[in-house]
């Protein structure tokens, strides 16, 4: 990440210094921000989600250029239609750049000015508060009056922020505009202008200015209040954090943020406790790759993360129970583990975005990285099953499984799952081997890679056997008939062409 810092601000100061300054984009800021920038942010979520910020607005920008040299505007349309829908499925760009669904000409190049100007703004704000102490020491340098910037305070549900709030530094601290503020900003929708000035930061709300940073160098001090992270867990390497709550309406968007209840910050506690005790290895990759939880008040909205966000964790903490929640930790972590291990080893060949491989869990056609990223977290998920389930049969595990919030029910439906992700992983598995030696889809990593799932999953199959019988007994019985039932109707309906027998 720092060596891309590095040469996206190299890139902006040789390729796009006229559209940077059509932006106000102050890139040499950037450059100043760079080398204040410590080894250790660098894998951090808040600066990594900036870095991969900007290194889409250079994409983009690239994009814009090329598109006002281009000849064939309806060709170059396609392409970039087809190449968004595959490079930024996590992000709205594609529903920035085509609104319709469809690849039309008519007002793009607006509409990638208009994505461009956004992305120039956000980043901006967001490089103000890392540390307040480097723009103002830059706006010194430079012998600027001052320095204004756009912004917005309204809320922001990618990074969980409050409307009225900003986030400060890396570490989840925020700081509350004063309550005269936060009436202007509901008049403004939202807009603000940020004053950067050699003896601090103030924003602006129509004609009314509040002092946020006042002072030089580390003799400043904040004007508005601030507020330490909400920690859930103290790690020896770096707190787990957990941040405001994303509410979601019945239409499963998100509506409004706001502040998370101490009970949802106890309760992942609690769930992270469990994991470390019924699965200390499991744990360790967890507590060294979250970092940050944002709960999600939403029905039916299931836990996320974002490849470029690595560390945070969207967790639903209100429509799941305990044993859920244990479960969505360890999964969202699996998917952070996938993306740094895809970030050092190129796994499989291209892109291979067709839709061609039948998901167990989704229950339709998904590319081929949908269905590595499944069968990676699933083969986690079976193995937190498993170790639960040992952990609760253990002496003593009655008296663990009820501090840890679960009932005896609960240890049913754990042996269940781990059975069921056993089977949905073989299948995946299957087909991973035929996008390996029919296909040749996969490089050498990845078919290591698929090769150390397999033997894991054999290893959970293995140790499931003791209460095997017991899930066919259970009221999870006719489920996991079923379950089985539909993956071999699926194998007949996708796979038949595609098993392999090598």
């Amino acid at each position: 990440m720092r060596r891309l810092l590095t040469d996206l601000c190299r890139e902006l100061h040789a390729d796009h210094a006229d559209l940077t300054r059509e932006w106000g984009l102050s890139t040499g800021f950037f450059d100043r921000l760079r080398s204040r920038f410590s080894l250790e942010v660098y894998s951090n979520w808040k600066v990594v989600g900036w870095i991969e910020t900007l290194n889409d607005l250079v994409y983009f920008l690239d994009v814009l250029k090329q598109w006002r040299r281009e000849q064939d505007l309806a060709e170059f349309t396609v392409q970039l239609f087809d190449e968004c829908q595959e490079k930024f499925f996590e992000h709205g760009y594609f529903d920035d750049l085509f609104p319709s669904g469809k690849a039309r000409v008519s007002g793009l190049e607006k509409r990638l000015s208009d994505l461009c100007r956004s992305l120039a703004r956000e980043l901006t704000q967001e490089s103000l508060w890392f540390d307040p102490v480097v723009p103002i020491a830059w706006c010194r340098q430079q012998k600027l009056v001052r320095w204004e910037a756009w912004g917005t305070l309204k809320d922001n549900f990618e990074k969980a922020e409050v409307p009225g709030t900003l986030s400060i530094e890396d570490t989840g601290a925020w700081c509350q505009a004063p309550s005269d503020i936060r009436r202007a900003l509901r008049r403004s929708a939202g807009r603000a202008m940020f004053l950067v000035e050699p003896a601090g930061i103030s924003v602006q709300i129509g004609t009314r200015v509040s002092p946020i940073w006042s002072g030089w160098g580390r003799q400043g001090q904040w004007q508005w209040v601030c507020h330490p992270p909400t920690i859930a867990i103290q790690n020896p390497r770096d707190p787990v954090t957990v941040g405001p709550t994303i509410v979601y309406g019945k239409d499963r968007r998100p509506r409004k943020v706001k502040l998370t209840d101490q009970r949802q910050v106890d309760r992942i506690a609690r769930a992270w406790r469990t994991i470390q005790l019924a699965w200390p290895e499991g744990h360790s990759v967890l507590a060294l790759l979250t970092s940050r939880i944002i709960p999600l008040q939403a029905k039916g909205v299931v836990s996320f993360s974002y490849r470029h966000r690595p560390g945070l964790s969207f967790i639903n903490c209100f429509d799941r129970d305990d044993l859920d929640l244990i479960d969505d930790l360890i999964h969202e972590n699996s998917h952070h583990h996938l993306n740094l291990l895809l970030r050092k080893y190129v796994m499989y060949r291209g892109d291979h975005n067709q839709q061609i491989f039948y998901s167990p869990w989704r229950r339709s056609l998904r590319p081929l990285r949908g269905i590595l990223h499944a069968t990676f977290t699933f083969t986690m998920g079976a193995l937190l099953f498993e170790r639960l389930s040992s952990w609760a049969a253990g002496r003593g595990g009655a008296e663990r499984w009820k501090k840890a919030g679960l009932r005896n029910r609960d240890l049913q439906r754990a042996q269940f799952r781990c059975v069921e992700e056993i089977e949905s992983v073989r299948y995946s598995l299957q087909d991973l081997h035929y996008a390996d030696h029919h296909l040749g889809w996969l490089t050498g990593s990845g078919t290591r890679l698929v090769a150390q799932l397999a033997e894991a999953i054999d290893q959970v199959t293995y140790e499931s056997k003791r209460f095997r019988r017991d899930v066919e007994r259970s009221p999870f019985r006719s489920a996991l008939r079923t379950h089985i039932e539909e993956l071999q109707h699926a194998r007949r309906t996708y796979g038949s062409v595609r098993l392999s027998k090598a």
